[in-house]
């Protein structure tokens, strides 16, 4: 009988422990998708967790942009407050809206666009080609120096 308790005790606590654990991984994932001009994004992933939040989400959005500044000597540390325009084949605003961090994701339809991304007052521009399923993966970086 004794043992039975204790073997009841430690499946509750075993579950508590897992429950909890399953919490910090769903903290440590994505933000909540928003959506703007019909078209669901999501930006972040600072952290460690996040990061790897991001890169495992990248199947499930067409376009992953990653942003970072090049400071010299191989350094790339990510950026964020990163103003992101994404204009479709015929000129037209798709997105215009800030990144919160260093990947942002958006789910937009196969076909050409150009993003302009603006970070510390310095505009670049990328010609994409969004296909049907899978990612395209475009890093932008600005040098500092």
């Amino acid at each position: 009988m004794k043992q039975h308790k204790i073997l009841s005790r430690l499946a509750v606590a075993t579950t508590l422990a897992v429950g909890l654990s399953a919490v910090a991984v769903a903290q440590g994932g994505l933000p909540e998708p928003k959506t703007a001009n019909g078209v669901e994004y999501v930006t972040g992933g600072f952290s460690e967790d996040g990061a790897g939040a991001f890169k495992q989400a990248e199947a499930s959005y067409p376009l992953s942009l990653v942003f970072a500044e090049d400071a010299g000597g191989g350094s790339r540390p990510y950026v964020a407050d990163v103003e992101v325009v994404i204009k479709d084949d015929s000129g037209s605003v798709v997105l215009n809206v800030p990144a919160a961090g260093p990947y942002f994701l958006a789910k937009l339809k196969p076909g050409k666009y150009s993003v302009e991304a603006t970070y510390m007052g310095k505009t670049q521009t990328q010609e994409v080609s969004v296909g049907q399923g899978g990612a395209t993966r475009h890093v932008m970086t600005w040098k500092t120096q």
